[in-house]
């Protein structure tokens, strides 16, 4: 298994030189089906168009075919975040607050790994969530096992498209 941290970091100036914040690099799909997932978003509209895509996957391609990091073969995917999106970076919590997220800690706290509420922000490095039945509620972020936003017409509403332009036709290119 690559180490996603030096993988990060071999990618992230291609994403700034983009103009794009990398949201997660991760492995998934086990040894069966192994898929560099990479997912990216202009820090000033927390979206990302095709095009940017595009740009970002060659860059990386071209990256990740001279170092070569990963051993044997897998495929690369380079994608925007979504909207129930996944929230990586301590400021994330601030930025969505508001929102209802879901988030699972590598251990207990208080008897219990997942709390679902809605986001108070951060303070330090603690996550404040407001969870039903218990309040306002502090979860330390280096616990986190992980963490997304819940799908609710309210994160709907705040992440309609900048644009649908071109949404209802298919373009096919060939090589």
């Amino acid at each position: 298994m690559a180490d996603m941290t030096a993988v990060q970091s071999l990618i992230e100036p291609a994403a700034q030189a983009e103009g794009l914040a990398l949201v997660r690099v991760k492995m998934i799909g086990g040894t069966s089906d192994p898929t560099l997932q990479i997912m990216a978003e202009r820090p000033d509209t927390r979206q990302l168009t095709l095009e940017d895509c595009e740009r970002l996957s060659r860059r990386i391609s071209e990256i990740l075919d001279e170092t070569d990091p990963i051993d044997g073969a897998y495929r690369l995917e380079v994608s925007s975040p979504g909207i129930d999106r996944p929230l990586t970076r301590l400021q994330d919590f601030e930025d969505w607050k508001g929102h209802q997220a879901r988030i699972t800690l590598e251990e207990p706290l208080a008897n219990r790994k997942q709390f679902t509420g809605d986001l108070l922000g951060i303070e330090g490095e603690t996550i404040l969530v407001e969870v039903p039945g218990l309040g306002s509620t502090g979860l330390p972020f280096a616990a986190l096992r992980s963490a997304k936003l819940v799908m609710t017409d309210k994160l709907i509403a705040a992440t309609a498209p900048l644009s649908a332009d071109g949404a209802d036709r298919i373009q096919v290119e060939e090589d």
